[in-house]
């Protein structure tokens, strides 16, 4: 058969290629209106999407808008595109920066003067909520980036994430739709969360929000969120409530969501498929501590490769999702890893060299944590080499410097950006045990 390792890799290109707006956004746009078209969008997707829905937009047809990305996430120009019509920005992620300010701005100022007969069309991916920076009226970047901060790190799911987020942002959480009326409002999403609510992409600027400013701060106070007082006071009244599904102000629009981390783990299902292998997709929505799930992977590969239960080998295991890293401040200050990197090293601590498995751990969107590094690969001897380069595996999991060790096995993943974003891809391959030592 072909080679473990490269059978892996081939079955994250297909999970990626699935999610590239090129293929799926054309399907859903909507007709030119009558009036003019604008286009906002944020996310690492956002700027991809854009490109392709100017080359399927009638060239006679006003378009304009903002759309803003991040940094490296515009894709390069090809010799027959037409020329951008959209404005295209860069800023900061996965904390809001000035530059992520100053392009929010620009998309609130290109939605001025909208009238009935125009649309609206809001392009949103997994990336949004750092990169359209709002900061409520009152409160400061600073404030907003330090919150930001705090989250990243306090161990909370993304969809927790995204119901403080919404409640303390001036056009998340359905705000920015105020911005486009009386236009007609489509949204159009490629989704990177657990159960693909449109809410929860990009924190949900342009649609309604079922969570309360109760959900938020009761987050706030589990994981020991520090905020302002005043904002703190805001939320226990009430005032920081964002529109509520019903609300009649949305009853026109269309939202959808057009890409999703189940339809990625489909097509590498078929793939790996087309190459002889069972393929059995767990779950879209995969969530908890990284190594937690890098543990209990482990274990289900163990019990098919040596029970032949609950699947049979050769076999490959799919799943998605989004997993956390709690850091501990005193320890991880500057330390390098990422939750794939992380998931897959505590799997191969549990799989201690089992010659019969194999496992990739990639973030879709090409970076895993803060490296240039998507994800990474194991393999029977990850371990093994590991000790010969003197590198201690439990003690760099512990310290959060998983990207140290699989750098220095050179056994990451570098795709560079993909330029969407369909969260985390996992796949571990089984072989039956007799045949292992005829991998080639």
């Amino acid at each position: 058969m072909m080679h473990p390792g490269r059978l892996l890799r081939i079955l994250l290109e297909a999970a990626v290629a699935r999610a590239q707006p090129a293929d799926v956004l054309p399907a859903h746009l909507p007709p030119p209106p009558r009036g003019r078209t604008v286009v906002l969008g944020a996310g690492k997707a956002s700027a991809a999407m854009a490109r392709t829905l100017q080359r399927h937009w009638p060239a006679d047809r006003p378009l304009s808008g903002v759309v803003v990305t991040r940094r490296g996430h515009i894709p390069p120009q090809t010799g027959d595109a037409p020329p951008d019509r959209i404005t295209l920005l860069e800023a900061g992620h996965p904390v809001p920066d000035a530059a992520g300010r100053d392009a929010t701005q620009q998309i609130l100022a290109a939605l001025q003067g909208l009238g009935s007969d125009d649309l609206v069309i809001a392009l949103m991916s997994g990336g949004g909520s750092a990169l359209l920076a709002s900061p409520l009226p009152g409160w400061t970047l600073a404030g907003e980036q330090d919150l930001n901060r705090q989250l990243l790190t306090c161990g909370a799911s993304i969809a927790e994430m995204n119901t403080v987020r919404r409640h303390l942002s001036a056009l998340k959480g359905g705000r920015l739709a105020r911005h486009c009326r009386p236009a007609r409002l489509v949204t159009l999403a490629i989704s990177d969360v657990p159960g693909d609510a449109l809410s929860d992409i990009a924190s949900g600027p342009t649609v309604p929000d079922a969570t309360t400013c109760a959900d938020a701060l009761a987050l706030i106070e589990r994981y020991r969120i520090s905020l302002p007082e005043e904002l703190r006071r805001r939320l226990q009244q009430g005032e920081l409530e964002t529109p509520k599904p019903g609300d009649p102000r949305f009853a026109q629009d269309v939202a959808r969501v057009i890409a999703t981390p189940q339809d990625m783990l489909q097509a590498a299902a078929q793939m790996a498929r087309q190459h002889g292998l069972a393929a059995h997709v767990l779950s879209d929505r995969l969530e908890g501590e990284a190594r937690d799930v890098g543990t209990v992977l482990a274990g289900l590969a163990l019990q098919a490769a040596h029970r032949q239960e609950p699947f049979m080998p050769p076999c490959v295991l799919l799943s998605g999702g989004e997993t956390t890293v709690t850091l501990d401040r005193t320890l991880s200050a500057g330390a390098r890893g990422g939750r794939n990197r992380a998931c897959l090293l505590s799997a191969a601590l549990t799989l201690r060299g089992d010659p019969a498995v194999w496992m990739l751990a990639a973030d879709t969107d090409g970076i895993d944590g803060s490296s240039d590094a998507a994800g990474a690969l194991i393999q029977p001897d990850t371990l093994a080499r590991a000790q010969a380069l003197g590198l201690d595996a439990r003690a760099l999991l512990a310290r959060h410097e998983s990207a140290l060790f699989f750098e220095a096995l050179g056994d990451q993943i570098v795709t560079g950006p993909t330029f969407t974003n369909v969260n985390d891809f996992r796949a571990v391959l089984i072989l039956p045990t007799h045949r292992v030592t005829g991998v080639q």
